[in-house]
């Protein structure tokens, strides 16, 4: 599942200007608008950048909608999960280059007109009935129904506005030639049918570990390959929130109270499952699938099973499934379906809906009321939430109140001591080392890295609790000393004669005169591989960079094996058992698609390159500490 999600999550980069519409859709939160954990947030800005910035709230509530966006889709989704998949980070880096592209839409003088906002607003089917604008008086009301501000989304749509313009007028000039687009369809079409061999170094066995001199010789050779990093060290006082939490209680009046205040979020919209029989025509067959509609529906009013209809006749995606769109996918159903659905009570079945294209029968099988859940069914939650806001609330005023005492002295040692607390030693940290049990994140080492020597951070909030660092050692980057890095010296020249054992085993073996290479690798101790529709640059398993692989697959005749090529686990040969081809002729026939495709991701490229320049010369400053902590909070809600 983990593999499927990070996929699901890198598409969040770097196609940046088609991001907008998330940040459009996260203002109708899940959880309602309201709902914040500390109004005071609002005002602090996680992000500078320039003369503009990202509030801890904006972020919030992006990251948010995001999170349970997901979590239709996995149901088991968890704060770890969330941090392995980097969700919080991509998330703020999506913002920040959605404020650079509206940083280049004012330096341009580009502006989102009235006219252009009407038509953007006109544009979405929820203020639409029968294809024509519901009136001012109907949107605002869907927009209060939903606790969208108007003056909000019209901003946000403004901004969805200048970041397209902002898009088409940078990536205007980005071109791609025919020959271009027709080697991109070559290698994205083309396959080869493929066996490989596998020599891996776990299976071999060297006859004796290597010598103190043939360590030294190894060293002496391969010295620029050895440097030791910049290592520093930090005295660290450290809050653990779950022993604060011991220390501290929720009475039922605050859980009564939060619960009061913020309704919005344990808010449940009206919810109703459709199902559907899908009758597609043309204007050939238009009257035999309005007759077959009528019948249809006769059948039905008649006790036949409306699933069973469906499977057998419906014509749309769902018909495998008995027509059943669940409780959401049927809201990107035609605006006049739409308007049947919420007219239609549970059980009731349309008339037939001729759509002009299509034949639409509609059924409601399910109708849920919007509720608010009770107070008795959220009150752990409330309580969990109000635990780890508290702890966090009395851990950051304990250190900022020592960090104050100890800027005075300029020693942490001795303020802790005042204050009746302990300092440990972070001990000699690379930049991004974690501490177990503290920091498994890094924040730590990263703000020590960002220290003077004898200098005092700010409170630093990881997902442990929070810690006061004070940097008392910088230990320089410098070339390595055997000794500094004896280990992997040793571990080097190990991994390397090993893979030369193994490119003689490979190279001694006489698999060129073998049929079946699937039997000879049991016998010799090798892994072996098949792929029947391999294409360049796809994932193969035990073969990380495919690069020489396909060179060699999509180039030498056919059954015959490939010399030893190096790989990241040891050493492979490959034949090319069969090829599929592509022609001119093919190609012809999505030359248009193709190319557009093509430019598109070309223009994303540049796009990508462009803003990273844009970057470097703004200042744009992010508050890591008040990143961390909103994150947390956050992630809080949905518990380990």
């Amino acid at each position: 599942m983990l593999k499927t999600m990070r996929k699901n999550v890198k598409s969040l980069a770097p196609v940046l200007w088609i991001v907008i519409a998330t940040f459009i859709i996260a203002i109708f939160a899940v959880w309602g608008g309201a709902g914040r954990l500390g109004e005071s947030r609002q005002a602090n800005t996680i992000v500078q950048i320039g003369k503009s910035s990202i509030s801890a709230d904006d972020y919030f509530q992006v990251l948010r909608q995001r999170v349970e966006a997901m979590k239709k889709d996995y149901p088991d989704l968890n704060p770890s999960l969330l941090r392995q998949l980097n969700l919080p980070q991509q998330i703020l880096e999506q913002m920040i280059q959605q404020q650079l592209l509206l940083h280049l839409a004012r330096k341009k003088g580009l502006k989102a007109t009235d006219r252009e906002l009407q038509e953007k607003i006109m544009s979405f089917p929820v203020f639409q009935r029968e294809g024509k604008f519901v009136g001012f008086e109907e949107y605002k009301r869907i927009l209060d129904w939903n606790h969208v501000p108007v003056q909000k989304f019209e901003d946000s749509l403004r901004d969805d506005i200048l970041i397209n313009k902002t898009y088409q007028l940078l990536t205007a000039g980005v071109a791609v030639t025919e020959d271009e687009v027709w080697e991109n369809y070559r290698t994205q079409n083309e396959t080869v049918k493929i066996e490989y061999l596998v020599a891996s170094p776990d299976k071999i066995e060297l006859p004796a570990n290597p010598t103190e001199e043939e360590v030294k010789n190894f060293f002496e050779k391969n010295k620029d390959r050895y440097r030791v990093p910049e290592k520093r060290e930090g005295q660290m006082v450290f809050l653990k929130t779950e022993d604060l939490k011991k220390e501290i209680t929720v009475s039922d009046s605050e859980i009564e109270k939060y619960y009061r205040e913020n309704l919005s979020q344990f808010k449940e919209p009206a919810k109703i499952k459709v199902s559907r029989i899908y009758l597609t025509y043309t204007e050939a067959d238009k009257q035999q699938m309005l007759d077959l509609g009528n019948n249809l529906k006769s059948r039905l009013a008649a006790g036949e099973d409306f699933a069973r209809l469906a499977a057998q006749y419906s014509k749309d995606d769902k018909a495998t499934a008995g027509g059943d769109w669940g409780y959401y996918d049927w809201q990107n159903f035609t605006p006049e379906e739409i308007k049947i659905i919420n007219q239609l009570e549970t059980g009731q079945t349309s008339d037939p809906l001729d759509l002009g294209y299509a034949v639409s029968i509609l059924k409601i099988t399910d109708k849920m009321p919007e509720i608010i859940r009770s107070l008795a069914e959220v009150k752990a939650m409330i309580q969990n939430s109000l635990l780890e806001q508290k702890a966090r609330n009395q851990a950051s005023d304990r250190m900022e109140k020592l960090a104050r005492v100890a800027r005075k002295t300029r020693n942490l040692e001795q303020a802790a001591r005042r204050e009746g607390l302990t300092t440990q030693t972070t001990g000699l940290l690379k930049k991004g080392d974690t501490l177990p049990g503290i920091d498994t994140s890094g924040f730590i080492s990263q703000n020590l890295f960002e220290l003077k020597e004898k200098e005092i951070s700010s409170p630093i909030f990881t997902y442990e609790g929070v810690a006061l660092a004070q940097l008392v050692k910088i230990e320089p980057e410098h070339p390595a000393s055997l000794e500094e890095v004896k280990n992997q010296v040793l571990s080097d020249l190990i991994s390397d004669l090993k893979k030369e054992r193994l490119k003689e085993k490979l190279a001694s073996l006489k698999y060129a005169q073998v049929a079946n290479w699937e039997e000879f690798a049991k016998n010799n101790g090798l892994e072996y591989k098949r792929a029947e529709t391999h294409k360049r640059g796809q994932y193969l398993s035990l073969i990380d960079d495919t690069t020489e692989l396909d060179k060699l697959a999509f180039s030498l005749p056919l059954n015959q094996p490939s010399e030893p090529f190096e790989t990241s686990g040891g050493y492979a040969v490959v034949r090319a058992l069969e090829r599929k081809e592509v022609t001119r002729e093919d190609f012809a026939q999505v030359r248009d698609q193709e190319m557009a495709d093509l430019l598109n991701q070309s223009r994303e490229m540049f796009l990508y390159s462009y803003l990273q320049k844009v970057r470097q010369d703004l200042k744009i400053k992010v508050n890591y500490n008040l990143f961390n902590r909103v994150t947390d909070e956050l992630l809080g809600r949905f518990g380990e």
